[in-house]
C-alpha cells in the first residue's frame, strides 16, 4: 500500500485488530521511507443488489442514503448511534440474503420498516407515512392501530402511540 504522506510504495503492518462486530479489520501501518504511521480498514466487498426505482430506473445501492433515511426517521428520538449502526447492518444483511442481483426499491423500504419497528415506533410511523404516502390523519391512525396489533407487548421503554396516557401525566 502506498504511503498517504510521501507516496512511497511500501508500508508495513504493525498491528491488526478485528472490530467488535467482526466485519472490519483495522490495520496500523508504518511507511518504510518516512516512518509516518496511519490506519487502514479492511472489509469484505460483497456486491449488493441494484435497486429498481418505481419509474424503472436502476440505481446502485448506497449505504449512505440508507443511513440518512434512518437518521431522518429517528431525528430527535432516543436512539443511539450504535442502534442505528445495527439497524443499517440488519438491512444490508437482509439485502444480501435475498441473493438477488436486482431488487425493487419498495422491498428495501420494507426491510427498513422492519428494523424501525423494532427500534422506535414513532420513527417507524414517520417513515411509513412517507413510504406509504399517507394522505390524512386516518392513514396515520390505521398504521398505528396495525402497529399495536402486530406488537401486542409494546416495549415498556417507549411511550404509547395512542390511547392511554402515560402514568403520572395529566392528559
Amino acid at each position: 500500500m502506498h504511503c498517504p504522506f510521501c507516496q512511497h510504495e511500501d508500508t508495513r503492518v504493525i498491528d491488526s485488530r478485528v472490530s467488535e462486530d467482526g466485519s472490519t479489520i483495522r490495520r496500523r501501518r508504518e511507511c518504510e521511507a518516512c516512518s509516518e504511521r496511519f490506519n487502514t480498514f479492511e472489509t469484505a466487498e460483497l456486491k449488493l443488489p441494484a435497486l429498481i426505482k418505481s419509474d424503472g430506473r436502476r440505481e446502485a445501492f448506497d449505504d449512505r442514503k440508507l443511513r440518512t433515511g434512518f437518521e431522518r426517521a429517528l431525528q430527535k428520538r432516543p436512539v443511539t448511534v450504535e442502534q442505528v449502526d445495527a439497524a443499517v447492518r440488519g438491512v444490508i444483511h437482509a439485502l444480501r440474503m435475498t441473493g438477488e442481483r436486482e431488487l425493487p426499491s419498495r422491498r428495501l423500504g420494507v426491510f427498513v420498516m422492519d428494523e424501525l419497528k423494532k427500534l422506535d415506533q414513532v420513527a417507524y410511523v414517520r417513515f411509513a407515512s412517507v413510504y406509504r404516502r399517507f394522505e390524512d390523519v386516518a392513514d396515520f391512525r390505521e398504521e398505528i392501530e396495525r402497529l399495536e396489533r402486530d406488537l401486542p407487548g409494546l416495549s415498556t421503554e417507549q411511550l404509547p402511540l395512542l390511547g392511554e396516557p402515560v402514568r403520572g401525566s395529566k392528559r
